[in-house]
């Protein structure tokens, strides 16, 4: 069980993904447990970030548009491109970003599963 996405074959659990997500968070310098949705009151909308839409998520379902995509794909792989090559993190958000630039190609929306 876990989360899946269209367009590529990045896999998270639920708990992993909410942990990648953190670890996203705490390269742009935000907590994300203090976001609304997250358990605080911060709004996503006071952070301006071109990898807010992938943050502000749902952890199991949704999708992002094309426009989404192609501005979360160049910054996810900005964010990610200090990490250990061998982190599955990477790994897999290396996956996601390719995925995210198929969707664009194919003007469809990249879904969780």
């Amino acid at each position: 069980m876990g989360i899946d996405f269209s367009h590529t074959e990045a896999h998270w659990s639920y708990s992993g993904f909410m942990n990648f997500r953190r670890r996203i968070a705490q390269e742009i310098e935000i907590d994300l447990d203090m976001m609304e949705g997250f358990g605080g009151d911060i709004p996503f909308d006071s952070v301006n970030d071109p990898i807010m839409p992938l943050l502000n998520h749902s952890d199991c379902e949704g999708e992002l548009t094309p426009k989404e995509c192609g501005i979360v794909a160049p910054r996810l792989r900005e964010l990610v491109s200090t990490w250990d090559d061998e982190d599955y993190d990477k790994r897999h958000a290396l996956y996601l970003a390719e995925g995210m630039d198929e969707a664009v190609d194919r003007n469809e929306n990249l879904i969780f599963t």
